[in-house]
């Protein structure tokens, strides 16, 4: 064997090992992504069980219900109206800016019901703060205060 091809013969060995740990870490991250939706686009989507994601919107008025160790409560985007189910560690970690009426991104997999099983929830302070989806989806049905909630 020549130098020339013993140097091709490293070089695609080692093309095949970067290639490798790459497809590995990809395949290892896949459970971890979450994908951001509003609500209309969830149901658009038809996702099944299981799927995990994150949804974004504002946390509808009157839907809040606390319980001793739950929270359920729906996040709409205007259309669209998800329910979220608020359990354990999530109920625990609840921020204090959460409340009706305010943005919201909450993170979890989706049950057989169609709801929402959350992990996390994100709670948004004012519009400069929310997803751009988000943004989009209320500017395109009339519910976007410009100067409402800015300093």
């Amino acid at each position: 064997m020549t130098r020339k091809s013993r140097r091709l013969a490293l070089i695609a060995a080692a093309l095949a090992v970067i290639g490798c740990a790459v497809g590995l870490g990809l395949y290892a991250m896949k459970d971890s992504l979450a994908l951001f939706l509003t609500p209309a686009e969830m149901a658009e989507k038809g996702l099944k069980p299981g799927t995990r994601l994150r949804l974004g919107g504002l946390v509808e008025t009157g839907s809040v219900a606390r319980a001793d160790d739950h929270m359920t409560f729906n996040v709409t985007d205007g259309t669209k109206s998800v329910g979220v189910d608020c359990l354990g560690a999530c109920f625990g970690n609840v921020p204090d800016l959460f409340r009706e009426g305010q943005g919201v991104v909450v993170e979890g997999v989706l049950s057989n019901e169609g709801r929402l099983g959350a992990d996390q929830i994100l709670a948004k302070h004012d519009e400069r703060y929310m997803p751009r989806e988000v943004v989009e989806s209320l500017k395109k049905q009339g519910r976007w205060q410009v100067g409402a909630n800015a300093r």
